[in-house]
């Protein structure tokens, strides 16, 4: 099997397995653990995430909030339907953004869009990707409007959910920024993050990605080494570092909580494998062949044949393995996607 060609990544997955609705409560969606080490596959629930974490074990979640990015409209002038989902924000007042703009060749640079409250913002220059500049007026105050008007961004794939729109962000959300959720992480409580800490003395580390297209753009590129992920923000915390660094010092394990973790955390490594506190801008493409210098262990859900997110999971679990794995989840009735269940990768 050629681990770079597309068709590697295929799977057949039938309809009735992607996830409408989340689990409730959360913690109680199935968990698959897979052993590295044993080539073993196990089955549990969320809720006993515990029972394979070790004292002194850090697990690692990415504290970014989805905001309402998807904003409808009309051209001022000659009328027409516009979505516009926000993707990244390009200053600190958050008045310029990077964007996805439908109909895209409808609305040149310069087009002026009304919201529903009346603000008029301006599209600008297409960039790669099909990506638009987009620009809110001197003064708005962006993430208010947002609040008001905006709608979260849920999947495609998501098409009947009942579910209201709190169930799309994980119950650490704080910092806002994200086009979409770090899935693996919806399935964490307070209370098990509580039991983790209190009753396993397992330590609890943050950081932040805003997740944007980089994360969810599929692969199409028939090499996947072609394929270029479009860039998105993280902060490693120093405090966070130190728990590395500790970590590691006495043996135990890091685990991430979701590939939004695992691609910050190894894009902020250094040669040596110590992590580098700071901020930055990443476009880190993890595929099979790439050698990890900081994460144990990966908590992550059941992606999008052909996904970059797939690809970084058979990257730490093993090809073969992964996609075993798999065919076992189909086989197994196991919920796929964002509101699906989760798998444990240690």
């Amino acid at each position: 099997m050629d681990l770079f060609d597309l068709a590697a990544y295929d799977y057949l997955l039938p309809e009735e397995l992607i996830a409408q609705n989340p689990a409730e409560p959360r913690d109680s969606s199935r968990l698959m653990v897979l052993s590295r080490d044993r080539g073993e596959v196990l089955h549990g629930t969320f809720g006993s995430l515990g029972d394979f974490l070790d004292e002194g074990d850090l697990l690692v979640l990415n504290d970014t909030r989805v905001i309402p990015a998807r904003l409808f409209g009309s051209k001022t002038r000659g009328g027409g339907r516009v979505e516009i989902l926000l993707l990244r924000a390009l200053d600190a007042a958050f008045l310029e953004w990077e964007a996805l703009v439908k109909p895209g060749r409808k609305n040149p640079p310069g087009t002026r869009i009304s919201l529903a409250d009346g603000t008029e913002v301006i599209i600008g220059a297409r960039c790669e990707e099909g990506v638009r500049n987009v620009a809110f007026p001197e003064g708005t105050a962006v993430l208010p409007l947002l609040e008001r008007i905006g709608e979260t961004p849920l999947p495609p794939y998501i098409t009947s959910s009942s579910a209201p729109r709190s169930s799309y962000q994980t119950v650490f959300a704080r910092r806002d920024g994200s086009a979409a959720a770090p899935t693996a992480s919806l399935h964490f409580t307070p209370r098990l993050l509580g039991k983790l800490e209190r009753e396993r003395g397992v330590r609890l580390g943050w950081l932040t990605l805003h997740v944007g297209l980089g994360t969810f753009r599929p692969v199409k590129c028939g090499d996947i080494r072609e394929h270029k992920i479009h860039e998105e923000y993280c902060v490693l915390p120093a405090e966070t570092a130190e728990l590395i660094l500790e970590t590691k010092r006495k043996g135990r394990k890091v685990v991430a909580a979701g590939t939004t973790v695992a691609r910050t955390l190894e894009s902020m490594s250094a040669d040596d494998g110590s992590p580098e506190s700071g901020e930055r801008m990443t476009r880190l493409f993890i595929y099979p062949g790439y050698r990890f210098k900081i994460i144990d262990g990966l908590i992550t859900n059941f992606h999008l044949p052909k996904s970059s997110l797939l690809m970084l999971v058979a990257a730490f679990a093993g090809y073969e393995f992964t996609m075993r794995a798999y065919e076992e989840a189909v086989s197994r009735r196991y919920r796929f996607f964002s509101f699906g269940d989760a798998m444990f990768i240690r």
